[in-house]
């Protein structure tokens, strides 16, 4: 089972950038839905996973070689007592494991949310300021260089997607979501946002706009419920400018949150929110790929045991194209039958996977060989 190896060494400083051998090699948009029409229903279900890797990278290779997931989510511990090299090597084996490149993703926002942080080896023992503190510093000039130069030590680690950057924008300093905000205006914001998804994409790093529709000043849905009252045109003339600004910039992806927005719907999380997908890609515009928040959060856990149903399906009934979940070996099958049976339509299904393989494609993660072993 051929894969992914790394080619030649860049120099851009003094950071060395391993260059995928794929670079030169990316393959056309007919090609691509070539190869999904020959897929099986279960390989093209597998490549919406996005899911945390396991202790031992033993096991995580076997997972994957198993099920053929999509992309893969690396915490901070994740990143701990490794090498620059065991680390390249570790992900490079990831790699080899399937047919089509990973997605490679973590969320490197800076400041409390800092995977990078996790080993100074890794990094030379570079710190990582928050959008915060790199704006108090030198204003969005200073933070965009950030940006860019943060998405530079993730391609050469191999990090291909970053779960950033933060669009929500709130006054309450007391909010949990405030330290990881600009802390500035939603125009100001909006502006950061932009200049940062072209900074970060230039570096071949997939940038996220999280977490749709803006948290606001609403609690942490990490523990459990969190819901907001304000009405849909609020949002759309404060909330909805910083993610505009970056779908206007070319984002290759947007991450929705699991708050539940009362005036558009009341009875579903965002994530699992057909009403706010449609927001999403019929309001704001936006056609790259849409990815969940974890589907193992307690606001999510809560909701799905109080209504004894799959997270994973309401996820893909909802409209997104990815699930961060590890919940592969039951929701693969699960989804599947839901195609089977009707409840969900297979062309669905293609079109979440076209968007997965064009923003790998974009990245230089595909060449001719890898559509050919996946058929």
């Amino acid at each position: 089972m051929k894969k992914f190896t790394w080619g030649v060494l860049v120099c851009l400083g003094m950071l060395m950038i391993p260059v995928s051998v794929h670079a030169s090699q990316t393959v056309t948009k007919h090609q691509i839905k070539t190869t999904i029409s020959k897929m099986s229903l279960n390989q093209k279900i597998a490549q919406m996973y996005v899911s945390r890797i396991q202790t031992n990278p033993s096991d995580t290779d076997a997972i994957l070689q198993k099920y053929q997931l999509g992309a893969v989510i690396l915490f901070g511990p994740d990143f701990e007592k490794q090498t620059k090299s065991q680390f390249k090597q570790r992900i490079n084996g990831y790699q080899k494991s399937v047919k089509i490149p990973l997605l490679i993703g973590t969320d490197q926002e800076g400041g409390e949310v800092s995977r990078l942080s996790s080993n100074s080896k890794l990094t030379n023992g570079r710190k990582f300021p928050s959008p915060q503190q790199t704006y108090n510093k030198g204003g969005i000039k200073t933070t965009t260089t950030e940006a860019s130069q943060t998405a530079k030590i993730l391609h050469g680690l191999g990090i291909n997607w970053n779960f950033a950057p933060v669009a929500d924008v709130t006054s309450d300093t007391s909010s949990f979501i405030y330290k990881r905000t600009l802390g500035q205006s939603y125009s100001e914001t909006a502006t950061y946002v932009g200049k940062v998804v072209t900074a970060m994409q230039k570096q071949h790093v997939a940038a996220s706009l999280k977490h749709f529709p803006g948290y606001g000043s609403a609690g942490d849905t990490h523990t459990g419920f969190a819901s907001t009252n304000r009405s849909l045109a609020d949002f759309q003339a404060n909330d909805f400018l910083p993610f505009k600004a970056g779908i206007k910039n070319g984002a290759d992806s947007v991450l929705v949150s699991h708050i539940v927005i009362s005036a558009v719907d009341p009875n579903l999380p965002a994530s699992l929110s057909p009403k706010v997908h449609d927001l999403l890609r019929n309001n704001l515009k936006f056609k790259g790929v849409i990815v969940t928040d974890d589907l193992a959060m307690g606001a999510i856990t809560k909701y799905a045991k109080q209504h004894n149903v799959s997270p994973d399906l309401l996820a893909v009934e909802a409209g997104n194209d990815m699930l961060m979940s590890d919940n592969y070996q039951k929701g693969i099958p699960e989804i599947a039958n839901a195609v089977k049976n009707g409840t969900i339509k297979e062309k669905q299904i293609n079109q979440s996977v076209y968007r997965i393989l064009v923003m790998k494609n974009k990245l230089h993660l595909l060449s001719k060989a890898d559509l050919k072993a996946a058929q």
